[in-house]
């Protein structure tokens, strides 16, 4: 079987033996046009097999949520007074005149009312 392959291919031999430093000179000359389809095969056949033998992993509340959530219960349970909630926003002033407001002022505002 050998001897039948090469002597089909036998008038081609000195044609294959000089193509193959074309091809390597037209690789290394158009490297960066073939190393990016290459890179992308590769990690696109790369992804999906880790997609595929990717086992998913429960979701479970980060350390810092966990943290905060053990503080929490720790404050209400020792019966200190709980902060207002973000939401509420009183710690913001309604207005831009209410930042820097002397003594004077809020004493009037507090007559007034």
């Amino acid at each position: 079987m050998r001897k039948e392959n090469s002597k089909a291919f036998s008038g081609h031999k000195g044609c294959l033996e000089t193509m193959w430093p074309v091809v390597l000179q037209m690789l290394r000359t158009y490297a960066p046009y073939v190393t990016l389809p290459v890179a992308a095969v590769i990690g696109f056949v790369g992804y999906n097999i880790e997609k595929h033998f990717h086992k998913t992993v429960p979701n479970r509340p980060s350390v810092d949520q966990q943290r905060e959530e053990r503080q929490l219960e720790e404050l209400l349970k020792a019966g200190t007074p709980v902060p207002d909630p973000l939401s509420k926003r009183s710690f913001i002033p309604e207005t831009v005149f209410e930042k820097n407001v002397s003594p004077s002022l809020i004493k009037k505002e507090e007559e007034e009312k």
